[in-house]
């Protein structure tokens, strides 16, 4: 039996042509700049989101930690959401590893940051206090697409702080194809982005950073510090090239089937449906029956990750397809319509 797997969109596996590109890369050593596919993808990346260079790296933690590293000193500060993923999970790492202080702030509902709350948080010149570097935001943020007026008003409040602006666009594609504009519309409003591969995109491995000349130099530095040197990095880069020609349009297949296994859960008695966020659907069910609703998903061929809470997140991606939906929703409806 295939196995559907709605855990998260970082576990899609790569096509057979994604693999065929990965043998084919040239490769070098990436440490010495010498890996001509990395190079290529970099130079893709920087000139298709309009920054002047980028760095290829192997995870979305590290993109953003030497995003913040590059922009702060030790004992600076950043803005950041409460419940953001560079704040809440990616280990602390800003504060253990950069000595930089996360200063978290309540999301809306949306995902944004308000701007007042925001205005608050600074800190003053003053010894006592961190000095706030940088302002962080997230997009998607759970699925939820920061609105494009929204990131025009942050980029002029940012700017008219002295603040730097980092965007982790972890899922920057997504949130693209949803608001119907290029992915660089979204970038252009900030200093540095970090853009996954390895999500929605379906490459096995890898986010890219961007940002200006400055900016990368420090992260290159930093990246070797913790250990992301890599040498013969093109076989990977050669699957981000292919996820990039042939991924992209297509999450909006993502976001349809979302949607589609939204509208469906909803019918059944037993779930409540909070929300569907391009390809993120969220619900609540009884939480005395987490355990024995994994139990019945698994022997059904269907993975979801179960916590301590009732709330549910179901994320479709590229190896989902519409009779995955349905297998999905025909095993929920058996387990609440037998109990």
């Amino acid at each position: 039996m295939d196995v559907i797997d709605l855990r998260s969109d970082t576990v899609t596996r790569p096509t057979d042509a994604m693999r065929a590109a990965m043998l084919a890369a040239e490769v070098g050593d990436d440490v010495y700049g010498e890996d001509p596919t990395v190079n290529a993808l970099q130079q893709r990346m920087a000139s298709d989101l309009g920054f002047e260079a980028a760095l290829f790296v192997p995870t979305g933690t590290q993109s953003n930690l030497l995003a913040l590293m590059s922009h702060c000193e030790r004992g600076d500060e950043y803005l950041v959401g409460a419940d953001a993923h560079t704040y809440k999970f990616e280990g602390g790492g800003a504060a253990v590893l950069g000595s930089i202080q996360p200063q978290p702030i309540t999301h809306d509902a949306d995902g944004s940051l308000p701007l007042d709350k925001l205005a608050v948080a600074i800190k003053p010149v003053d010894p006592h206090f961190a000095r706030t570097r940088v302002l962080a935001l997230e997009n998607t943020w759970h699925g939820r697409t920061l609105p494009l007026d929204y990131l025009q008003a942050a980029h002029d409040f940012a700017r008219e702080r002295g603040l730097g602006l980092h965007l982790d666009g972890a899922r920057l594609y997504n949130a693209a194809v949803a608001c119907g504009v290029p992915a660089r519309e979204i970038a252009r409003h900030f200093d540095t982005v970090s853009i996954c591969l390895s999500k929605g995109l379906g490459a096995p491995v890898g986010s890219v950073l961007v940002g200006s000349h400055a900016l990368i130099d420090k992260a290159r530095r930093w990246r070797k510090v913790t250990g992301g040197g890599w040498r013969q990095a093109g076989i990977l880069a050669a699957a981000g090239q292919y996820a990039l020609d042939h991924h992209v349009t297509r999450l909006a297949d993502d976001h349809h089937r979302a949607a589609h296994l939204a509208g469906r859960l909803r019918e059944i008695a037993g779930i409540d449906l909070l929300g569907q966020y391009t390809n993120m659907v969220f619900i609540d069910v009884p939480a005395a029956r987490l355990r024995e609703l994994d139990v019945h998903l698994r022997a059904a061929g269907i993975r979801i990750s179960v916590g301590y809470l009732p709330t549910l997140r179901l994320v479709t991606h590229l190896d989902i397809d519409d009779d995955g939906v349905e297998r999905t929703v025909a095993a929920f409806a058996t387990f609440f319509q037998r109990n």
